[in-house]
């Protein structure tokens, strides 16, 4: 089975392709920074990625992580006054894993020494503009929806069209 996922950063869009079929499509929000593939650019990094880890599965929505651990806690609305400029990984993480030796793999460059992930998010009502810190943020019902019908080893394509 052919599976893609693909991240349009100039529609803010994720679209998932299995078999030539499209089974989803969503909003998102990429780095408000714009493009980069540098280390502590907090640029979205563009081309051909896999999922390398799945982290989240059967937790709760909402679950709280921190260096990609549970906390188990379930953020809620408050979180954001007592931190509110934390950058909340919420509900379901794929940390994604540049294919491209020199672009995003390896080097400078490397998306997974960066911990560029697809993951949930607190800012929801953002979602569609450019807001992230480098990874690409989604609605915390479309990143557990996402997350159970991909698996580790699956292509992620981002670019900027």
């Amino acid at each position: 089975m052919s599976t893609l996922i693909n991240v349009s950063i100039k529609l803010q869009q994720l679209t998932l392709v299995k078999n030539n079929k499209l089974i989803k499509s969503c909003s998102v929000s990429t780095a408000f920074k714009g493009i980069g593939q540098n280390k502590n650019s907090f640029q979205t990094p563009i081309g051909l990625h896999y999922i390398r880890a799945m982290i989240g599965k059967d937790l709760p929505p909402l679950s709280v992580f921190e260096s990609r651990r549970p906390t188990g806690e379930i953020w809620r609305k408050n979180n954001r006054e007592l931190k509110p400029n934390h950058d909340w990984i919420l509900s379901r993480i794929m940390w994604l894993s540049g294919k491209e030796f020199g672009i995003n793999r390896l080097g400078n460059s490397d998306t997974m020494q960066r911990y560029i992930y697809i993951h949930g998010t607190h800012d929801e009502d953002k979602l569609g503009n450019p807001v992230s810190h480098g990874c690409i943020r989604m609605s915390n019902n479309d990143v557990i929806e996402l997350f159970d019908l991909v698996s580790a080893g699956t292509i992620v394509h981002i670019h900027e069209e």
